[in-house]
């Protein structure tokens, strides 16, 4: 019998991630509060490692393999998360302009009860740039609902000298290379 795979996401590139796969699935939102399950005593892996567990496991059960996940910017020991607005976005890209940042990609996969965890950690060093550069930026792609408050896969791009991953899909917020695998392991889907 075959099981139902279920992304514990609304996140619409999530979703676009996943369908990379050609398995079918359904997105629902997890069964959580996220902003009660931060836990500020956790160092940002944890953090994130913590809160993708928690979302795949609010609808884990039998006959279903569920998918969460979590990102997180983790820069000079602390987290930077989404803006959530145009100006917010402009003094977070200033503040890292020049500098490396982790960007750190978990996800937590559940085959009924068995947590099959990943994390993944990309290292980014942004080029220096202009306020006007970055609010230029900030204009174009208004990536105030991403992690860090920019879009890799849009004009994002321009804001980096170097990146260092594994799996350049992490940085946009599923790591499929070993997504893919661990689905492997979860057959029949």
């Amino acid at each position: 019998m075959k099981k139902q795979l279920i992304l514990a996401s609304t996140s619409k590139y999530r979703q676009e991630l996943l369908s990379r796969l050609a398995v079918p699935f359904t997105a629902q939102p997890p069964l959580i509060d996220e902003e009660k399950e931060k836990d500020p005593s956790l160092a940002p892996r944890a953090l994130a490692e913590h809160l993708a567990k928690l979302k795949a496991a609010s609808l884990k059960g039998e006959g279903k393999v569920v998918i969460g996940g979590d990102q997180l910017v983790s820069f000079e020991g602390r987290i930077i998360g989404k803006s959530h607005t145009r100006e917010k976005a402009v003094e977070q890209l200033m503040s890292m302009q020049g500098k490396t940042h982790e960007l750190v990609t978990a996800i937590c996969v559940y085959d009924g009860d068995k947590a099959l965890p990943y994390t993944d950690i990309t290292r980014m060093q942004m080029k220096k740039m202009t306020r006007e550069q970055i609010e230029r930026y900030v204009d174009l792609d208004m990536p105030i609902d991403c992690a860090g408050s920019y879009k890799i896969e849009k004009h994002g791009i321009m804001l980096f000298e170097n990146i260092e991953s594994k799996d350049f899909t992490a940085i946009q917020g599923l790591p499929l290379i070993e997504l893919s695998k661990i689905l492997d392991t979860c057959s029949p889907l």
